[in-house]
């Protein structure tokens, strides 16, 4: 094994001297609160006193009795099948709409991009508890006027019934987000090379073949990374419902994983059986990630593995007829 060099010695200990106080960093403010909430699920408080009641209270081992607490709990489970439901329809839309907007403003050679960009953008400064309690005042009977003109119409609508309290949600998420999502696409967009735009005009394709077969390819791994963003946002939905909870009866104590978990928390004094929710919250955040990581990298490897196919096979049939071809000619010669 070859020694280092006095040269890589010393670069190493520069490198090691700056990743330090990252390291440091990251294991107390992020390897350590999981530590220590891990630790919490697998503990539970035992009470001495008669019928469980009153006494001395002490933290005993538990193992996943938590866990299984957790899982057996109707509305912990229905509130991740609701989360489910909405990033379903949610995410989808959401990118859809950003990516149609990073496409326009993109495209677009007006003096106003700059105006419509920080327009779109703006939402996204406005934080999650102050946009639902404004869409709250848009959502309520009798002062929003919203719902007014919807019954100018004729229209009878309750944004805070209980079968469209998760799409109004669903709407604040939407308007929120998407303007961010925009801006990550569009700074992929300013990475491609003019050349390409340039080459695909020369050949005569049109703006939306340019779009969709230089642009949206070229994009896919800010696509990807925002989807992976919204799927992790999506199961940690909790201001939002908060904060429309007392506008809306539908929404109860577990409408989401998250805000069941707050509740057991801090409303029921179950800080371990809180511990091991958010633990399942995190391990089904990773699945997920990963699994749609996973399931992109597959499509993306059987997409390319035709052209390397072509580029390692032979060669067809219509490029060896020129060939065979010379060879005649100087065979006759």
């Amino acid at each position: 094994m070859r020694r280092p060099t006095r040269s890589e010695a010393r670069n190493a200990r520069a490198a090691a001297v700056f990743l330090t106080p990252f390291l440091a960093l990251f294991a107390l403010c992020f390897l350590a609160p999981i530590g220590y909430a891990v630790y919490e699920s697998l503990l539970r408080v035992e009470r001495t006193g008669p019928l469980g009641l009153g006494g001395e209270t002490r933290e005993v081992w538990a193992g996943l009795a938590n866990y299984t607490h957790a899982l057996e709990d109707d509305r912990f489970t229905s509130g991740f099948a609701r989360v489910l439901l909405f990033g379903a329809v949610q995410i989808p839309v959401m990118i859809v709409f950003a990516t149609a907007l990073a496409l326009l403003l993109d495209a677009a050679s007006a003096r106003w991009v700059g105006f419509f960009r920080t327009a779109f953008f703006l939402p996204y400064g406005v934080p999650g508890v102050i946009a639902s309690i404004l869409w709250g005042f848009l959502y309520v009977p009798g002062i929003s006027p919203l719902v007014e003109m919807a019954g100018s119409v004729g229209w009878d609508v309750d944004f805070l019934s209980r079968s469209t309290v998760l799409w109004s949600i669903a709407n604040i998420v939407t308007w929120q987000f998407t303007g961010y999502n925009m801006l990550v696409l569009i700074a992929q967009l300013k990475a491609v090379p003019e050349e390409l735009y340039e080459a695909a005009r020369i050949d005569g394709a049109s703006a939306w073949q340019v779009a969709r077969h230089v642009k949206l390819p070229l994009i896919r791994p800010a696509l990807v990374l925002t989807t992976v963003f919204s799927i992790i946002g999506t199961l940690q939905l909790f201001a939002e419902p908060m904060v429309l909870r007392p506008l809306a009866t539908s929404i109860d104590s577990g409408y989401t994983p998250n805000l069941h978990a707050y509740n057991e928390a801090f409303t029921s004094n179950n800080q371990h059986i809180a511990a091991a929710e958010a633990v399942l919250l995190a391990l089904v955040a990773c699945v997920l990630s990963f699994g749609f990581l996973r399931l992109v990298g597959q499509g993306a490897r059987r997409s390319d593995a035709p052209r390397r196919g072509r580029r390692r096979g032979t060669p067809p049939a219509d490029s060896r007829r020129p060939a065979a071809r010379r060879g005649g000619k100087e065979g006759d010669r």
